[in-house]
């Protein structure tokens, strides 16, 4: 049976651990060439690909801040030398910071905004160049709190609805291009950044799954087949598109 990806190239920001790691191994497995982006963790993200190649995928590991233009640039040449092209997008990286509205500070909505508008902004840009005549898939790693915010966390929340905001104007932009633009929105998932954030036993964990109809917060995987989904030719129709993956938490 053919793989849904097979042939394709696939680059995922912030590839090293947690949602994004889980969507590189997923679209490996259904084919993809996966380009595993991390900013600080070389671990992390060797560890993925070693991992892929095990599993008798092809990954490479590349460093890249995605908040920084020069960066990007770097990433999307390096991607270029190792597979000659690219097909897919996920604008993974993202870092979430909760403050209260007297907590905000310039540095607290620059960190956030930079990396989480800005940079996906930046790196989309570069990736329509580097898109062949097919066109592509671009898939956007929002949130649930993109149509509903959370207490203490204004500045994160406002990323996730510009992120919606921006996949909804590019979509439209980049159709004739056959680029499809799509935001995947995940629940709480259980990452190593929510195990650091301690949110695992505490109120607000017990409150989520209490909201949450499946009764459970999410894994990786739960939002790796969903990449593949939007990724691969089978939602081919979609685009413009904002998925809630939150086990119907909304």
């Amino acid at each position: 049976m053919s793989k849904k990806l097979e042939g394709k190239v696939a680059l995922v920001t912030g590839a090293s651990k947690g949602i994004g790691a889980s969507i590189a191994k997923y679209l490996a497995a259904e084919g993809a060439s996966v380009v595993v982006n991390y900013a600080s963790s070389k671990e992390g993200a060797d560890k993925v690909v070693a991992e892929i190649v095990k599993n008798g995928g092809k990954a490479v590991a590349v460093k890249a801040n995605v908040s920084k233009k020069a960066e990007i640039d770097k990433l999307f040449l390096e991607t270029k030398a190792a597979y000659g092209k690219l097909d897919v997008l996920v604008n993974n990286a993202g870092i979430f910071e909760f403050a209260p509205l007297e907590g905000v500070t310039e540095d607290h909505f620059h960190r956030q905004f930079d990396l989480n508008v800005l940079g996906l902004l930046l790196t989309t840009q570069k990736a329509v160049e580097h898109f062949g005549s097919d066109g592509g898939s671009i898939i956007n790693i929002s949130s649930v709190v993109a149509i509903s915010p959370q207490p203490n966390a204004s500045v994160y929340s406002a990323t996730k609805g510009a992120v919606d905001a921006i996949t909804k104007s590019l979509a439209k932009e980049l159709g004739p291009k056959k680029i499809r633009v799509n935001s995947l929105n995940p629940g709480m998932i259980e990452t190593e950044g929510v195990h650091t954030a301690g949110f695992i036993g505490t109120d607000f964990h017990k409150q989520i799954i209490a909201q949450t109809p499946l009764g459970r917060i999410g894994q990786p995987e739960d939002i790796g087949k969903v990449a593949v989904f939007l990724a691969s030719s089978d939602s081919g129709w979609v685009t413009g598109e904002t998925l809630m993956v939150s086990g119907g938490n909304r």
